[in-house]
């Protein structure tokens, strides 16, 4: 942690502080001082704390804006608005096409069949001819 700090040093200050500190008050000085660097690592645990924090809430926001984003500029949900607006096109042309006009029933076109709601009748309806093959 202390790169100036060698063994040393260490020594040479813990005689120095014997010595003008004395013997009977040392105890306490050195009470002092690991109670001062309790503090100190406090602080400086609580300020990494707080940046942590104002990190992840940043993080967060960038977070929180990317998915707004993501909402608005959904392909997805444009995708199903614009098959919804088919749909409706849709759904509107082939109500459209069924209603018939006020006079009744609608003449089939040139090449088309009137299909009715009757059953054929039973003259209408030719027997096949029997298959060569079984005779049946």
């Amino acid at each position: 942690m202390f790169d100036f700090f060698s063994w040393q040093h260490l020594s040479i200050m813990l005689v120095v502080a014997l010595v003008v500190v004395g013997p009977k008050d040392l105890p306490r000085l050195m009470n002092m001082a690991g109670k001062w660097a309790g503090k100190a690592r406090a602080m400086a645990g609580e300020f990494r704390r707080s940046f942590d924090e104002m990190a992840r809430e940043s993080e967060l926001a960038e977070l929180r804006k990317e998915i707004d984003d993501l909402k608005k500029n959904n392909p997805v949900s444009d995708l199903a608005n614009s098959m919804a607006s088919v749909n409706a096109e849709v759904t509107s042309s082939i109500e459209a096409v069924n209603t018939t006009p006020a006079g009744g029933a609608v003449e089939p076109r040139s090449g088309e069949f009137a299909v009715t709601d009757s059953a054929p009748h039973s003259g209408d309806v030719t027997d096949p001819a029997p298959h060569p093959a079984t005779g049946a």
